[in-house]
């Protein structure tokens, strides 16, 4: 237990020059925080923004409190050693209110136990809200300004310290006459005679009403920001989930039909974005049709997370549907548009779809303002002419074209979606397209599908994309 202060013994002041170095480092600190509270920019919904503020203000009332603690110490005046500050708070803030800044906050009482008076400095009669022509409150009459849930606080403090002799430190709310109610926390200690008994209670009284509205708030916004990231990682799981069950399972390459001359060898790969959280509505798939033929597709629905993955999933069912159904791929478009525009969540999209007669060698296929398939031919590449098609969900009763491709074995197609590479304004940067048709000579020296598949994924998978993408590359054979 600290020492007791006695009546007759009188405290010595620390060395001016320290003080005011101490002055000068918590002013020069002071204007630092300010300097990164200026270039602090919060949007309202951003949790991350508003706990990093929440923290600054913090902040900004401790250095406050301290730099007016040590100018009261220059004065003379009694000083509240300041709480600790744990690392955290030593972060941006925000700008104040100026009133605060005017707002009395350290006074100083004495309640004489042996004559019954009372000593209150003229800033506590300011943090009470009290005039001094009514004189300070005396010690039993303290507890009545406190909220009455918080008097047994107060009243247990005060017997400890002049029954047992322990000092005070606590925090009580206060009602003041002008019905404000401002928190305040109260650190004192007997003063003893000199025959060692309690003669007087001397205490200091800080108004730290701003400084817990500080700490709730950043506590609030620490926790907000915390439940934000539980959800998006709730959410960042199931769209990983949800994708991994509507994507074809297969890893390796796929052939068919498996009784033709034709045989399409097929393998696909889908690339995340550099940003592992970004998880979209890209798509890919091929299959065998009952007659025979073969479905290639690959799309991307807009967003990110579970309404883009579950909207992607909604989309890849009913195309899948519709193919099985024998229905042709401009049609095709035009009822997934349909589809798109008349879901509970808008959104838009693109996609391609291409069908494989391999009696015929013949590609028939439709795209909805995506890139067009990409096809490789004797050591040369170019994009097939894309027929016409808007963006699904753009636009009502849009129309979709529908073109054909006679194919030779060997070529190499690959369909792609725009997520492949990242989007750029530098002229001499070559766009996907370009970059994958410079893969041509190597395409036409792979031995199967699945291994164009990996020179893409090498050319293009370290790439700091902004979005994921899907590839897909269908091999035709002799």
């Amino acid at each position: 237990m600290p020492s007791h202060l006695y009546a007759d013994r009188s405290a010595q002041p620390p060395e001016p020059g320290s003080v005011d170095a101490l002055i000068s480092q918590t002013r020069r600190l002071r204007g630092e925080v300010d300097a990164v509270r200026r270039d602090t920019v919060v949007d309202d919904d951003d949790a991350q923004g508003r706990w990093q503020r929440a923290l600054c203000d913090l902040a900004v009332h401790h250095l406050d409190d301290l730099g007016q603690h040590l100018g009261q110490l220059k004065e003379g005046l009694p000083a509240v050693p300041e709480q600790s500050v744990p690392p955290s708070a030593l972060a941006p803030a925000r700008p104040e209110d100026p009133s605060e800044d005017r707002q009395t906050r350290v006074g100083s009482a004495e309640w004489n136990l042996l004559t019954d008076e009372v000593t209150w400095s003229e800033e506590l009669f300011e943090i009470f809200g009290r005039s001094p022509e009514a004189g300070p409150l005396p010690l039993d009459e303290l507890g009545s300004t406190l909220f009455s849930e918080d008097q047994p606080v107060l009243t247990a403090m005060v017997t400890d310290c002049l029954v047992d002799g322990k000092p005070i430190d606590g925090e009580f709310r206060i009602v003041r006459a002008d019905g404000r109610v401002r928190t305040l926390h109260m650190r004192g200690e007997p003063v003893l005679d000199a025959d060692g008994c309690t003669a007087s209670m001397w205490a200091v009284l800080r108004d730290v009403s701003e400084l817990r509205r500080s700490q709730r708030a950043e506590r609030e916004s620490r926790d907000s920001l915390q439940r934000q990231r539980e959800i998006a990682q709730t959410e960042h799981r199931l769209a990983v989930e949800l994708q991994e069950a509507v994507l074809p399972p297969w890893r390796g390459s796929l052939r068919f039909p498996h009784d033709h001359a034709g045989t399409m060898d097929v393998a696909a790969h889908y690339l995340p974005s550099a940003k592992s959280t970004l998880i979209g509505g890209d798509w890919y798939d091929a299959f065998e049709l009952p007659d025979g033929r073969s479905l290639l597709t690959v799309g991307d629905l807009t967003g990110h997370g579970v309404s883009a993955t579950s909207g992607m999933a909604m989309l890849l069912g009913a195309l899948r549907g519709m193919a099985m159904a024998g229905i042709e791929p401009g049609p095709l478009m035009g009822w997934l548009d349909q589809l798109l525009e008349n879901s509970a969540q808008p959104a838009l999209g693109s996609a391609v779809c291409c069908r494989y007669d391999p009696a015929r060698r013949l590609l028939s296929w439709a795209q909805a303002g995506h890139p067009a398939p990409l096809l490789f031919r004797h050591g040369q590449g170019r994009a097939l002419q894309p027929p016409e098609g808007v963006l699904l969900g753009a636009t009502s009763g849009a129309v979709y074209g529908q073109a054909e491709e006679l194919l030779e074995p060997g070529d190499v197609l690959v369909l792609y979606t725009d997520g492949l590479t990242p989007r750029s304004i530098e002229f001499s940067r070559a766009d996907g397209a370009q970059r994958l048709l410079a893969l041509a000579p190597h395409f036409s020296a792979a031995r199967s599908a699945r291994d164009c598949v990996r020179m893409v994924t090498e050319e293009f998978g370290e790439s700091r994309r902004a979005d994921d993408a899907c590839v897909l590359v269908a091999r035709i054979g002799g």
